[in-house]
């Protein structure tokens, strides 16, 4: 079982790995600026957690393999993005411009 299904205890899909609350993550980033207002906001709505909650849960489930095989597109891009929200961070905290 993977990190982002650890604390649910979610049994996972046999054909995919992941479980229906990770479809449904997947699902939301693809396409999340359909919703109405703040991200947040349909984040609490959508699946009942904190946005800190979310974003770590999210964060475990680009990791898994399982999610790079179902969506290797929308995988790619999510872990594009965080790196380079890494490396921004990381610059500032060094003095740097990127």
């Amino acid at each position: 079982m993977d990190a982002a299904n650890a604390l649910q205890g979610n049994g996972a899909d046999q054909a995919t790995g992941l479980s229906e609350r990770d479809r449904d993550i997947l699902e939301f980033e693809r396409h999340w600026w359909k919703y109405a207002g703040a991200k947040e906001q349909a984040v609490r709505e959508k699946f009942h957690m904190s946005s800190t909650r979310y974003y770590q849960v999210l964060n475990a489930l680009i990791d898994s393999q399982a999610a790079l095989e179902a969506d290797p597109l929308l995988v790619r891009r999510l872990r594009r993005l965080r790196q380079q929200r890494q490396r921004q961070r990381s610059a500032r905290r060094l003095g740097f411009e990127i």
